[in-house]
């Protein structure tokens, strides 16, 4: 039996960070671990980075969700991947920050792989910086925020350092009581022993609680191409002009001056370049909404 855990968790919150982590916890144990990646867009941002540091058996789903309606897809990309790699021993699902993790779950549960999958449960990683202004979200993107946490099997309270003890300490006690079945731990950058998630994680005796849907979200997706390399100071600043309403972005930038390709991340305000050290085409991935008029450099 392969033993799988859904990483949960909005967008921005760490989910990919952990990944990296756990597929290098688990290579060191000397178990084969395998990855099951969804994206909300058409390019595939976060299975490029798995790929680049990892070698790893993955499979992908793109421009849609791992949920009830696309229980089909995932079923050939699971069957495809257990065919493909038989020595596979622990089999990670990462979802898109879109997901509502019980339907993303039911679609793994599929009689094909009755025998041959341990579903363990889902890992939430909760964005703390996200958790104190959740109000400022959407009606429905705060109903799909708070349904993350409430059916996460094991939680992950990330971004800890960016908080005062004060609030940590208060998002600490309210995340817990609003799911007070599911351990959770304070983490930087998602940092965790994946060990101690084995042994805290049972999904045997997880609460059962009525699903509502995650379908219908307002959630878009658009891709910015770039032709000619940019300058970092004005992206940044253009950057810091977007609306409440971005919640995510991500992909690879060649900045002026620089030989090759930067990997761009932004979640909640905050921006990383990480250097690559190849060309790869730019293209940008924003995940948010009301994005139809978005465009760089902004028309004036």
């Amino acid at each position: 039996m392969i033993d799988v855990y859904l990483l949960s968790g909005f967008l921005g919150s760490g989910k990919t960070s952990l990944l990296v982590q756990l597929i290098d916890q688990v290579n060191k144990q000397g178990r084969q671990p395998a990855v099951l990646m969804n994206e909300f867009g058409e390019l595939n941002i976060d299975s490029q980075i798995v790929e680049e540091k990892k070698e790893v058996p993955l499979k992908e789903l793109l421009n849609g969700c791992i949920c009830c309606t696309g229980a089909e897809s995932t079923e050939a990309q699971l069957q495809s991947l257990l065919t493909d790699y038989p020595n596979v021993d622990v089999l990670f699902i990462e979802t898109t920050g879109a997901a509502h993790p019980v339907e993303a779950l039911d679609a793994v549960y599929s009689p094909l792989f009755a025998d041959q999958l341990d579903v363990k449960g889902i890992i939430t990683v909760v964005d703390a910086m996200r958790w104190l202004d959740r109000d400022k979200l959407s009606p429905r993107m705060l109903a799909l925020f708070l349904e993350q946490v409430r059916h996460a099997h094991f939680m992950l309270l990330n971004k800890a350092d960016l908080l005062t003890a004060d609030q940590l300490a208060s998002v600490t006690m309210q995340v817990t009581q609003f799911n007070s079945f599911a351990p959770l731990v304070q983490t930087t950058n998602a940092k965790i022993d994946f060990s101690y998630i084995e042994k805290m994680v049972d999904a045997a005796s997880a609460p059962k609680h009525a699903v509502s849907t995650g379908s219908g979200l307002p959630l878009a997706s658009k891709v910015l191409s770039f032709e000619k390399p940019i300058n970092q100071e004005h992206f940044e600043d253009w950057v810091r002009s977007l609306p409440d309403t971005v919640y995510r972005m991500k992909g690879y930038i060649q900045l002026e001056g620089s030989r090759y390709s930067h990997l761009f991340q932004y979640a909640y305000g905050m921006v990383n370049w990480i250097p690559e050290y190849m060309q790869i085409p730019s293209k940008l991935v924003i995940i948010g909404e009301q994005l139809s008029s978005f465009e760089y450099p902004p028309e004036k």
